[in-house]
């Protein structure tokens, strides 16, 4: 299972910085996460100020 980022996405990229195996990248308007390299760490959830990062 890995974790997708949802609309609530303000861009911000705080995840980005934070994904220990670089799965999160700047999207059309929002981050997205590779759902092939997430190792459902979490991290990104942590860290985010609008809570977009879900599990999928």
């Amino acid at each position: 299972m890995s974790y997708k980022i949802d609309d609530a996405c303000v861009n911000c990229g705080v995840c980005a910085s934070e994904c220990p195996v670089e799965a999160i990248s700047e999207g059309d308007g929002i981050h997205v996460i590779d759902e092939d390299t997430c190792i459902d760490c979490g991290a990104c959830a942590g860290v985010c100020p609008v809570d977009a990062p879900k599990e999928a």
